[in-house]
C-alpha cells in the first residue's frame, strides 16, 4: 500500500521521537502533585509556581530557538531539547526538597522549548500546505499516544517498586533518553542559500543604495490578529497539575488519579487526528473554538460536582480540548506565515503562550490556597471565559467559512 504524499518520513521519526518522550514525560507528570504536596510537603502554590516557571522557560527559549532554527539548521536545536529533558528528568527523580523538582523541572521545559519551535517548523516544512492539520494531528496523536503509555508504565514502576515515588521516578529517564538517541534518524532539508549579489564597482558605490544584509521578514498581522486571541486565552488555562489535584480533592485514590490521567490522553490520542482532517476542511477557528467548548465544560464541572463516576466523564471531556487545540493551533500558525520564518512564528507563538500559562498557574495557585475547596473558583472562572472566548472563535470561523 502505498504512503499518502503528506506522511513524511520526518513526520513519522519525528513522531516517534515525541511519543517516547512523552512517555516519559507522562510517567513522570501525574505523580508530580503527590511528590510534591505529599512527599515533600509543599503547598499547593509550589504547584503552579514550578509549573508556570517551568512553562515560562520553555516559552523564552522557544522563541530563542525558533528564530535561530531559521538560519543555522532545525535538527541541532531538536537533539539539544530532548537530550536536556532526559537530564531535568533525573535531577526530578533525585529531588529530597521542592526546590529541586523546581530545577528539574526548568531543566526540562528548557528542553521542550529549545526542541519544539524547530521541530513544528521541521514537521510543516516536510508536508503539502494543504495537509498541515493531518500533519500535525498525526504528529499530536503519537505524542498522546505517549501520554497513555506514560502512566500505565507509572503504575508498573509503583508497583515494582513497593510504591517507592523516587524510584518509581527513575524509570522515566529510560525512555527519555531512547527518544534524544531516536533525534539522530532525522533528517533535514537545508534551504537553499540566497544568490550572491554582485559586487558594486568602486567608481559607483558612492550611488549605489546600501543592500541591506540578511533582512528578517516581519510577522504578518493575520498571525499576530490569531496569536493575539489564543494567548489570552492561555492566561486562564492553568497547567494539568492543578487540575488533578483538584481529582484528588474529589477523593480519587493515587492509582484512579493516574487511570483518569490514563483516559484523558486516550481521549487525546484519538481525537487528535480526526481533528487535524477537520482544520483541513473546515476554518481552523472552528475547530479550535470546539476545543474550548470542551475545556469550558471539563473545568466548570470539575469545579462543581462533588465526586463520583461524573470526574471520569469531565476527564474524558477535557481530553477533547487538547485534541482539538493543539496540533490544530500549530497547524493554524504555520498556515499563516511562510516557510522561512516559520519557527521564528511557532517561537513567538509558543513563548507568548507559555508566559500566559505561567500567570494562570500563580493567580490559580493563590486561590488553591484560600483553603479546602479553593479550586472550585479558578476552575469554574476558568471555564466561563473559556466559554466566551469559544463563542467569539466560532462566531469568527463562520464569517470565514
Amino acid at each position: 500500500m502505498r504512503r499518502p504524499r503528506w506522511l513524511s518520513r520526518t513526520l513519522v521519526v519525528l513522531t516517534l521521537v515525541s511519543l517516547t518522550q512523552d512517555a516519559a514525560s507522562e510517567l513522570l507528570y501525574p505523580l508530580l502533585p503527590l511528590l510534591l504536596t505529599g512527599v515533600l510537603a509543599a503547598p499547593p502554590v509550589v504547584l503552579g509556581l514550578v509549573e508556570g516557571a517551568a512553562e515560562v522557560t520553555a516559552g523564552l527559549s522557544r522563541y530563542v530557538a525558533g528564530r535561530w532554527s531559521d538560519r543555522r539548521g532545525r535538527t541541532v536545536f531538536i537533539g539539544a531539547g530532548y537530550g536536556l529533558a532526559a537530564v531535568g528528568k533525573a535531577v526530578v527523580a533525585a529531588a529530597t526538597v521542592w526546590p529541586v523538582v523546581l530545577l528539574g523541572r526548568v531543566v526540562d521545559r528548557l528542553g521542550k522549548g529549545v526542541r519544539s519551535a524547530p521541530r513544528d517548523a521541521l514537521i510543516a516544512a516536510s508536508v503539502p500546505p494543504e495537509a498541515l492539520g493531518r500533519a500535525f494531528g498525526f504528529h499530536r496523536a503519537g505524542d498522546s499516544l505517549g501520554a497513555v503509555i506514560g502512566p500505565l508504565l507509572g503504575l508498573l514502576a509503583l508497583a515494582a517498586t513497593d510504591g517507592d515515588l523516587h524510584r518509581a521516578l527513575w524509570w522515566a529517564v529510560v525512555p527519555a533518553t531512547l527518544s534524544a538517541l531516536l533525534v539522530l534518524l532525522v533528517r533535514e532539508r537545508r534551504p537553499v542559500p540566497a544568490p550572491v549579489l554582485p559586487a558594486v564597482p568602486a567608481t559607483d558605490q558612492a550611488a549605489a543604495p546600501p543592500v541591506p544584509r540578511n533582512p528578517v521578514p516581519a510577522l504578518p498581522q493575520r498571525f499576530w490578529r490569531v496569536a493575539t486571541v489564543l494567548v489570552l486565552f492561555a492566561v486562564v488555562n492553568f497547567p494539568d497539575t492543578l487540575v488533578l489535584l483538584r481529582v484528588m480533592e474529589l477523593g480519587v485514590s493515587t492509582t484512579h488519579v493516574v487511570l483518569a490521567y490514563v483516559l484523558f490522553n486516550t481521549v487525546y490520542t484519538l481525537g487528535s487526528y480526526p481533528a487535524g482532517r477537520f482544520a483541513d476542511m473546515l476554518p481552523p477557528a472552528v475547530v479550535y473554538g470546539a476545543g474550548l467548548v470542551a475545556f469550558a465544560v471539563a473545568y466548570a464541572g470539575l469545579g462543581l460536582v462533588d465526586g463520583g463516576p461524573w470526574v471520569f466523564v469531565l476527564v474524558a471531556v477535557y481530553g477533547l480540548f487538547p485534541a482539538f487545540t493543539d496540533g490544530v493551533g500549530k497547524a493554524w500558525v504555520s498556515s499563516l506565515v511562510p516557510d522561512g520564518v516559520r519557527g521564528r512564528a511557532q517561537g513567538v507563538f509558543q513563548g507568548l503562550t507559555s508566559g500566559a500559562v505561567l500567570v494562570a498557574g500563580l493567580w490559580a495557585g493563590l486561590l488553591w490556597d484560600l483553603g479546602p475547596g479553593q479550586g472550585v473558583v479558578p476552575l469554574v472562572v476558568s471555564g466561563v471565559l473559556a466559554a466566551t472566548c469559544a463563542a467569539w472563535l466560532l462566531a469568527r470561523g463562520r464569517m470565514a467559512a
